[in-house]
């Protein structure tokens, strides 16, 4: 048979310890005296080993201890040794049946009675070999016997092992098995007869080794074990704190392979650009230092971004934050990424618009990445400092951090990092920028470092067209313009009065094969461009992807409850649409899908487009050089010719800016001059921002008096341009005057010692439910008479409490249509608008053209107008028939209920902090949701899924999919055939959405549940009886 390790497990009764040490004294043996040391003593380890030699074992005692001394006999229980005699010779007869048999029959090969690798390095060093298989009973179990220090390093030695091979998967080091090896030395075995040596002679044998010790343990060796003990706890915690520090997991820039096979799978993404692969090993991202970096529209700036996230996710575990410009942006990120959270076992979460949870949910076995947009962003880093978890938030990426130049919003972008910076000294900030004019400054503000490159997958050529020609641009020469070849295309009289910019005769070179984007300066211009390219285009065009168009148009008037725009209804059997803000989000999401998959192949667009979604094109026109009435900024110039060129597509793209000659000078300007420089906005609109920021450092706690908000302030933007911004007043100057003002808006108090600042309940709802200043009050006064007499039988009291103060200067009412909607009003629901301060007889006034005597505040009745557009959306949920009535574009009716829903929440916020106003909060809870999706109620489950609009909703509800659990659950490729026009990618996303949502929720009430189950770390303990 095969030999094995003998592991016996022999308990010791003695209270005596020993000690290490004590395995070296030397031995006497019993006939000799003092001479040479024991042949064979017991190994230091947990194991006792099998191999012994076969020869008469010396008997050895120690000077000051008897051999068998404070040992329990274990010969003195019979019943022991007659069951070992017997298992004895059931063995040796065992022994002797194989052996006959041995060139009968073969033995079938038993795992359990394999030898290991151990083993077989035993038989090469001993001369006989011991059978296990006695023993095999005691095979795992640990000698209780060893000293505490040996027995705690090996249960941590235990638990690191097992840690390190969970981290690592199927990528251990522990070697398979020899099997070739342990069946030539089985087959060896058969040859040879086994020795084995009587159980009584080992178990004396191993009894002797450990009687060898001396009992007598002195203080010294106590202390030295204690010493030893605590060195080696010392040890294991740090060797656990530099494996939490190894960011380097894989090949993949520092993440596992799984990651680069995932970019395949999902983006199709194989090698990086040059560029990218430099960026991502720059020292100061391999020590986490800020960073800021540079690159031309369309040059992979996100991809890094991604990266660096997965790895400080993966492989730090430590929180992310995503900072967005635009919801569109926030949704896409969301769809895109949840797959990733997916297959690597982190959370994706949206935070735009109403959603978002604050503070963020606390996950203990999971990190999570937080997708948000500017304004989210700012609450949600308020809610982890107020929380004291900003130690979990490892990094934060700003996408186009140049609008930190870019009024309010700016203000945020710069009142969030400054935060992070002041309050978390390990957080990592990464900003993705245009690039800047004053990049230095920046760098100070974010103590970063700068990577700037000029790469552009698709080579861009510029030019411009001045009358009949086009003309090359080159910053590099004087006149700046050349010319590069002049129009041949044949206008008829009729056209060159239509088209006096040739834009039919730039669209048609390109156009259907290629994709073209034409930016207009205005909405209205948009749709007449597409219109007027129509008109001249060959019916051939009609004929291109014929039936995807009609099924395009399909969707878009069902997306309308039937109703279709007529100029998309014109335009689209060509190919062509236009995009900007009047459309609904329905309609502008089944444009863009439409342009990517190159069903579409022209969009006539307004400037957002260039700042949103990513639509590339392989030629670009620049209608005019203006947006609206003001001449373009070079960042927006570069943004909208950025897009470009298609990478994998193209081998080049083209920009041609339409000029008029009186323009020629202001473009030369344009395209040649250096980049704007990028400016604090805290004293934006009068100190708006630095107000905001002073009530929110008082009410988090982050400062406490003038002071400390002056030192704060030494870590912004505003303290590293005030030489440019403060010139009226020092920066000092300009604080204290801030801190006068919300001291009369009684946001802030001093304390009672005149020493130290204090935020008032009115200003700690202000910053919480982050309330314009403008409105704080206003909204508190409003909130507080409207208990007086709530509306509870209708919502239109509630509409009006949260219809944004900001909107009203938007819309002018139409006083026929309010007239004919405020008669349909029930008699309570007049009451109420008459208790506001919009009486009937005001209106009708109004509405019969006669003058007014009494005065009424004119903002109050035009938020009841739009109070009245919201109330007749959630009565109806038809955006196109309000739309109609109300004579308003359902863009603008879209955009209202969108930010409605987004003030609701703060309100709601705000309300929270202030108890006499506690009857909103269930209230606006509830309307809140109701006005973020407008739909029936059947359809808010799947609308929650990021970027599933109404439409789809209807369209998925109808196919069976009527919950959360239902598509996260779907099929794909079941998926694409239930629903007209939805792609396989599309798929995947909505139901890795789905899927991640879907945990999410699920997390959040495991979370709840552990909470409720948690034995409190300050439970009463029983009192102490001895003081009794």
């Amino acid at each position: 048979m095969s030999s094995g390790r003998l592991e016996l497990k022999v308990k010791r009764v003695s209270s005596r310890k020993r000690t290490r040490d004590a395995l070296k004294t030397p031995l006497i043996p019993l006939s000799k005296g003092r001479g040479d040391p024991c042949p064979q003593l017991c190994p230091t380890g947990s194991r006792i080993c099998s191999s012994m030699e076969e020869k008469q074992a010396l008997e050895f005692c120690s000077d000051s201890e008897d051999l068998f001394g404070d040992y329990d006999s274990i010969l003195e229980d019979s019943s022991l040794l007659a069951k070992l005699d017997d298992a004895e010779q059931k063995e040796r007869q065992r022994d002797v049946l194989p052996s006959a048999q041995n060139n009968a029959v073969d033995q079938p090969d038993f795992p359990g009675l394999r030898p290991t690798k151990e083993t077989i390095a035993q038989k090469q060093s001993s001369v006989d070999v011991l059978s296990d298989s006695i023993l095999d009973g005691l095979g795992d179990e640990p000698f209780e016997d060893l000293p505490p220090s040996q027995l705690l390093f090996q249960e941590q030695m235990k638990e690191s092992v097992k840690r390190s091979r969970l981290q690592n998967g199927e990528k251990t080091s522990t070697p398979s098995r020899d099997t070739d090896r342990n069946s030539e030395s089985s087959e060896d075995n058969k040859s040879k007869r086994v020795a084995r040596r009587s159980v009584a002679d080992q178990l004396k044998k191993t009894m002797l080794c450990n009687a060898a010790t001396p009992s007598s343990v002195s203080r010294t060796a106590v202390l030295k074990e204690a010493v030893v003990s605590e060195e080696i706890s010392v040890a294991m915690q740090a060797m656990e704190t530099v494996s939490s520090q190894i960011t380097d997991l894989g090949p993949f820039f520092g993440l596992p392979s799984k990651v680069k096979d995932l970019m395949y799978k999902l983006r199709g993404i194989q090698t990086l650009y040059d560029w990218q692969q430099t960026c991502l090993n720059l020292d100061c991202v391999q020590q986490r230092k800020n960073l800021i970096y540079s690159l031309p529209t369309s040059g992979g700036k996100t991809l890094v971004a991604e990266i660096l996230i997965l790895r400080e996710l993966l492989c730090r575990k430590k929180d992310c934050l995503f900072i967005l410009p635009y919801i569109s942006l926030v949704q896409e990120k969301v769809r895109g990424l949840a797959s990733f959270g997916l297959e690597l076992d982190f959370m994706v979460e949206e935070y735009a618009g109403s959603k978002g949870k604050f503070p963020p949910v606390k996950r203990r076995d999971k990190t999570s990445l937080y997708i948000a947009t500017i304004e989210k962003s700012h609450s949600l880093v308020n809610s982890l400092i107020e929380m004291n978890r900003m130690e979990n938030l490892g990094l934060v990426v700003v996408d186009e951090l140049h609008m930190l130049g870019d009024g309010s919003r700016g203000a945020i972008i710069e009142m969030t990092l400054a935060k992070v910076l002041y309050t978390s000294k390990r957080t990592q900030i990464i900003g993705m920028s245009a690039t800047l004019g004053n990049i230095k400054d920046l760098q100070t503000f974010l103590k970063a470092e700068n990577y700037t490159n000029d790469f552009r997958p698709v080579e861009l050529k510029e030019y411009v067209k001045l009358n009949d020609s086009i003309y090359n641009v080159n910053p590099k020469e004087e006149e700046c313009f050349s010319l590069c070849r002049p129009l041949n295309f044949k206008y008829s009289s009729g056209m060159q009065k239509m088209d006096p910019d040739h834009i039919i005769a730039l669209v048609t070179e390109v156009i259907p094969a290629h994709s073209c984007l034409v930016f207009c300066p205005t909405k209205k211009n948009c749709e007449n461009v597409a219109g007027m390219i129509c008109k001249y285009l060959r019916e051939d065009f009609l004929q291109h992807r014929q039936e995807e168009k009609s099924l395009l148009l399909q969707q878009l008037r069902d997306s309308g409850n039937g109703a279709l725009c007529p100029v998309l209804r014109k335009t689209v059997p060509y190919g062509l649409a236009y995009h900007h803000s009047g459309l609904t989000s329905e309609e502008r999401k089944l444009v863009e899908e439409a342009y990517s998959n190159g069903v579409l192949c022209l969009l006539a667009c307004t400037s957002t487009l260039a700042a949103g979604i990513n639509l590339p094109a392989r030629r670009v026109i620049l209608r005019s050089p203006y947006v609206a009435t003001d001449f373009l900024k070079r960042s927006q110039y570069k943004q909208m010719v950025g897009r470009a060129g298609r990478a994998g597509i193209d081998t080049f793209g083209e920009s041609i800016l339409i000029l008029q000659e009186k323009d020629r000078n202001m473009a030369k300007t344009l395209v040649c001059a250096p980049m704007e420089k990028c400016f604090s906005n805290l004293m934006h609109e009068d100190g708006k921002g630095l107000l905001s920021l002073i009530l929110s450092l008082v009410g988090l706690n982050i400062t406490s008096s003038c002071s400390q908000v002056n030192d704060f302030l030494r870590g912004t933007l505003l303290h590293v341009q005030q030489e440019q911004l403060c010139v009226k007043r020092t920066l000092w100057e300009e604080v204290q005057q801030c801190i006068d003002i919300l001291k009369e808006k009684n946001l802030i108090v001093e304390s009672p010692d005149g020493l130290s600042l204090q935020v008032t309940r009115l200003g700690r709802a202000t910053f919480k439910g982050s309330v314009d200043l403008t409105y704080s009050d206003v909204l508190y006064r409003d909130l507080s008479k409207g208990l007086e007499g709530l509306l509870l039988n209708s919502y239109l009291h509630l509409v009006y409490l949260v219809t944004p103060y900001d909107m009203v200067s938007q819309c002018k009412p139409d006083w026929r249509i309010y007239f004919r909607q405020f008669t349909l009003l029930s008699p309570s629901e007049q009451k109420m608008s008459a208790a506001v301060g919009v009486p009937e007889s005001f209106v009708a006034r109004k509405a019969a053209g006669q003058s007014v005597k009494k005065s009424l505040d004119m903002e109050v009745v035009s938020r009841m107008y739009l109070a009245l557009v919201l109330f007749s959306l959630l009565k109806e949920t038809n955006l196109w028939s309000v739309a109609e009535r109300f004579q308003l574009s359902r863009g603008f009716i879209q955009t209202l209920l969108s930010s409605s829903s987004a003030f609701c929440s703060c309100v709601l916020h705000f309300t929270e902090e202030l108890e006499e106003l506690w009857p909103f909060r269930a209230l606006l809870s509830e309307l809140t949701k109701r006005l973020s999706y407008c739909v029936r109620a059947e359809l808010i489950p799947l609308m929650e899924v990021s970027g599933v609009m109404e439409f789809r909703a209807k369209q998925l509800y109808n196919a069976g999919y009527k919950t959360l659990t239902h598509l996260a659950n779907a099929d794909p490729s079941v998926l694409c055939k239930s629903i007209e026009n939805l792609f396989k990618k599309q798929a995947n996303q909505i139901i890795a959405s789905a899927k991640m949502l879907l945990s999410e929720k699920a997390a959040a009430l495991q979370e709840e549940v552990d909470d409720l189950l948690m034995l409190p770390s300050d439970l009463p303990k029983p009192p102490d009886l001895e003081l009794y």
